[in-house]
């Protein structure tokens, strides 16, 4: 759970200044330890003081591509190049920005540059351009693998172990384990104190999923320096992926996770940005309370903050995810103030339509998920709520398109068995209220319906309710005034089920009413045809309730004179 697999953006909050060591060497381990907002005060006072030094300018323009803050580095890059023409690591950074806003022609040419400003022995502008191809949310590989030979060729000596991290990060970043880890020990071979090689070994396990070995790993670091910060980060989210893997232990990891990411919060700074990667945190490990407290004090103390979207998604999320009736309001405001949609995520409709549900506005509700899914198809099992909320407000026919949307578009999901009940369950109760209504329904429902409970009968045969609603809907079906017995085949299917084949199965009160209905339905049938065998069926329904009046009455036409054929209720 990084920056790049999160749409949440990120920002950096300027500091007054401070008294901090003006040294660029101390600004770049502030750097390293995460504590942006330590290093960039220390880097503009160190731009100040020493204008005239391009690295000073690179690299409070790299804090600034750390935390997003594209238009800022672009600015700081630019006064670098002016200020030290012959410095080639501000056209890298200026390269680097192109890339993070899609520019790749104007990356090539800032790269180039770059090469051309730098001395023929100077690896750096290699190094740095590797790296750069390789913090994008799409890195390019391709791309960065020549030039990080070329500066492990230029480093001839192997002075630098941080080619070697990145050629580390390189691997590490496609899963090829064995290559990532023989550069991270070449590095760690040339600084053994190198913390960052040592956690990105940690990180290259979690990222394979090799957990336990992850955790040793990242432990290991903090015992060497218990005060170094992104060894907690990584592992509050080594804990949080954890967590996702092993539902049953959710709540411990989940909990695990939130502890070390606030010692890493502790231990960096308490900037607007790092609380808003900790409340941001929150979010994944769903401590919704505690993230709608944080989001709330953030709101407070940085009122006017130029990245107001995010505080204000984050908020409105953990209302709704909390209930909190306000919620709807908050995400209605949310929307209003954002008007330009290309700044909205699937994840605000999302939650939106979550508000207008809980709301009780199912139409709105309906519009703003199906956006949410056209954006973002993993949003479908929201759908799903939808279509529940207008069953169970007897919408039955919108409920069966929303219920028919949802399986053609997760046909496979957790739910599918259960959509698929809904779905047949509402065109059944769609009949039947044409039915009541006189306005003569189309028998295409009923058909529907059955295919529906036809297939949780193939999919999951003990699913004992698609063979009454088989039966039902079969009855519905037949002709009356001469019966085919449409019905009979599934309502014996179904006992066949519950009293031979699983009778454990109909040990339940709910099954014991169905066993009723089905022998009942299948007496009325057999009456007409063989009455020992109606009279059995009838018995054995008596047997279950003994007053049920249709078994009662049904027996007692069977020693009456020939009579016309047994009316049953239709459920």
């Amino acid at each position: 759970m990084t920056k790049k697999a999160i749409t949440l953006s990120l920002g950096l909050v300027v500091m007054g200044s401070a008294s901090f060591a003006q040294n660029l060497n101390d600004a770049k381990k502030a750097i390293d330890a995460e504590q942006y907002a330590k290093a960039t005060t220390m880097l503009k006072a160190l731009v100040n003081s020493q204008g005239s030094k391009g690295e000073n300018y690179f690299s409070l323009g790299d804090v600034y591509l750390r935390n997003d803050y594209v238009d800022s580095a672009k600015a700081v890059f630019t006064k670098g190049v002016a200020a030290d023409p012959k410095n080639a690591l501000n056209y890298v950074g200026l390269g680097q920005a192109d890339l993070a806003t899609d520019n790749a022609a104007g990356a090539k040419a800032n790269f180039d540059k770059a090469i051309a400003t730098a001395s023929k022995k100077d690896y750096l502008p290699y190094l740095y351009i590797g790296k750069a191809y390789l913090a994008q949310d799409k890195p390019d590989f391709a791309a960065a693998l020549p030039v990080l030979q070329k500066a492990d060729e230029l480093d001839a000596a192997d002075k630098d172990p941080e080619v070697f991290v990145a050629l580390g990060d390189f691997y590490a970043q496609q899963k090829k384990n064995s290559e990532a880890l023989s550069n991270y020990m070449r590095a760690l071979n040339m600084n053994e104190g190198l913390l960052r090689a040592k956690v990105q070994i940690g990180r290259m396990y979690k990222e394979s999923r090799a957990f336990p070995e992850s955790e040793t790993e990242l432990k290991a670091v903090i015992a060497a320096d218990p005060n170094y910060g992104p060894a907690y980060r990584e592992l509050a989210e080594l804990y949080m992926q954890w967590a996702n893997f092993e539902p049953d232990n959710f709540a411990t990891r989940s909990a695990e996770a939130i502890t070390n990411q606030k010692k890493f919060l502790e231990l960096t700074d308490q900037s607007f940005d790092s609380r808003l990667r900790y409340a941001q945190f929150l979010f994944y490990a769903r401590d919704y309370k505690g993230l709608e407290t944080e989001t709330a004090e953030i709101a407070r103390l940085y009122p006017n903050n130029q990245k107001s979207l995010v505080i204000d998604r984050l908020q409105a999320y953990s209302a709704a995810e909390n209930k909190n009736p306000e919620s709807l309001k908050l995400l209605t405001d949310f929307f209003a103030k954002n008007t330009d949609t290309a700044r909205l995520i699937a994840s605000d409709y999302l939650y939106l339509g979550k508000a207008q549900l809980q709301a009780g506005q199912d139409s709105l509700a309906l519009t703003s998920i199906k956006t949410a899914v056209s954006k973002d198809s993993t949003n479908v099992e929201a759908l799903e709520d939808v279509a529940k909320a207008l069953y169970n407000n007897k919408k039955y026919p919108q409920a069966a398109d929303v219920y028919a949307d949802a399986i053609r578009l997760n046909p496979n999901g957790k739910g599918s068995l259960t959509n698929y009940y809904y779905l047949g369950s509402a065109k059944y109760y769609q009949y039947g209220a044409g039915i009541t209504a006189k306005t003569n329904p189309d028998k295409r429902l009923l058909v529907e319906a059955d295919s529906a409970f036809a297939f949780i009968n193939r999919t999951q045969p003990e699913f004992t309710l698609a063979y009454i609603f088989r039966g039902r809907i079969g009855y519905q079906m037949d002709d009356l005034t001469n019966p085919k017995g449409l019905y009979v085949a599934p309502y014996e299917a179904y006992l066949d089920l519950v009293t031979v084949k699983k009778p454990e199965l109909g040990a339940a009160d709910n099954e014991k009413r169905n066993q009723v209905e089905a022998y009942t339905y299948l007496a009325g049938f057999y009456s007409l045809t063989d009455k020992a065998k109606a009279t059995d069926f009838y018995n054995k329904a008596l047997a279950i309730d003994p007053q049920n009046a249709n078994a009662l009455a049904g027996l007692k036409q069977m020693t009456a004179p020939p009579a016309k054929t047994t009316a049953i209720k239709k459920k």
